[in-house]
């Protein structure tokens, strides 16, 4: 019997009406993988999504890695899956298909002359089955959201969890949800607010403006709020049964009425309200203890996020995380106008 010869091609998800449908119905899709967050990110940073599959023209969609093309001057040209994504597994299941996709890749990165592909699979096994240079490491947290409300709770840490959300609720925190436009202005302010305190520019507000337009119910805004003044907000995003936490922001000067973890709280009793399984923490740099512990706290459990590279073998290593750390003394003193203006220019280049 001869061996069959697979082909790979490439799809327009945003125009192939097949990718909505498979990302719908695979069980390993996440809500990064959807055309909602892929539209957000070509509006706001006009980056081309693709999606490379064995499946031909006209047939049933049965696997497919997405990437996003950036074109970028400051760091070179490259194919990401995908950016500003905590991770996006590649949906494909038969090791002669991912043999196939990962052969089309390598030759994508020559005849596109691209600096590099990056891959963020949430199986760690794949950088090492396709001899890929592993890039960033983070760490991942995740709580599940099926055991009773009182045993979540009795979960938390006492003094830096529990404590905090008793005091937050005799304090009488306010506590507002939705994604329109009056709640996205009380985020951004607080997001900027969270960006200073680190020296770090914002991702623009259109981005997230974008993501509200594209995924509208997958995407909420919670703001907790004391005496009239918005003190802490998340962003998270919903698919099928998880919710994503996405983005966090605070203002320090009320960091002791427990803020965060009231939020939290709330949107765990929100996610079982509406049968969610999973509440993903999302990534967490490595060597950020301080956070690392935040989401421990939580009775979430801790594993660890690779991301792959296919590079050319001549090409010098760049790495946009240390650009963005040489960068932070000139970020902090920046006025917040200039701020604003920096990471609406660098995020369409660092990803």
């Amino acid at each position: 019997m001869s061996a069959i010869t697979l082909t790979t091609y490439k799809i327009n998800p945003l125009e192939d009406t097949r990718w909505a449908e498979f990302v719908e119905r695979h069980p390993r899709a996440s809500v990064f993988h959807t055309t909602g967050w892929l539209r957000g990110l070509h509006r706001t940073y006009g980056y081309e999504p693709v999606v490379f599959t064995t499946s031909p023209p006209g047939a049933t969609l049965t696997n497919g890695i997405a990437f996003c093309r950036i074109r970028s001057w400051l760091i070179g040209c490259r194919l990401v899956s995908l950016p500003f994504s905590d991770h996006c597994d590649p949906l494909v299941e038969s090791p002669a298909d991912c043999k196939e996709i990962f052969s089309s890749l390598h030759r994508s990165l020559n005849e596109e002359r691209l600096k590099y592909i990056e891959v963020r699979p949430l199986r760690s096994g794949l950088i090492e089955e396709f001899s890929m240079e592993r890039s960033n490491l983070f760490n991942i947290h995740t709580l599940d959201l099926r055991p009773p409300l009182e045993r979540l709770f009795r979960a938390f840490q006492k003094d830096s969890i529990q404590r905090k959300i008793r005091r937050a609720e005799r304090e009488g925190l306010g506590y507002e949800e939705g994604n329109s436009e009056g709640l996205l202005s009380k985020f951004f302010r607080l997001f900027l607010l969270t960006r200073r305190r680190h020296n770090l520019p914002p991702q623009p507000v259109e981005w997230f403006r974008n993501l509200i337009a594209s995924l509208r119910n997958q995407l909420t805004i919670r703001v907790a709020v004391h005496g009239g003044v918005p003190i802490a907000s998340i962003l998270t995003l919903s698919h099928r049964n998880t919710l994503v936490y996405k983005y966090g922001c605070s203002d320090a000067r009320y960091h002791h009425l427990g803020g965060m973890p009231f939020l939290f709280w709330k949107a765990i009793q929100e996610s079982k309200e509406q049968g969610l399984y999973t509440l993903d923490f999302g990534r967490s740099d490595a060597a950020n203890e301080g956070l690392n512990r935040f989401k421990d706290q939580f009775g979430a459990a801790r594993s660890t996020l690779t991301y792959g590279r296919i590079c050319v073998s001549h090409a010098r290593r760049v790495d946009e995380g240390f650009l963005m750390q040489v960068a932070k003394p000139i970020f902090a003193h920046m006025p917040n106008v200039v701020l604003t203006a920096a990471g609406r220019l660098l995020y369409r280049h660092i990803a």
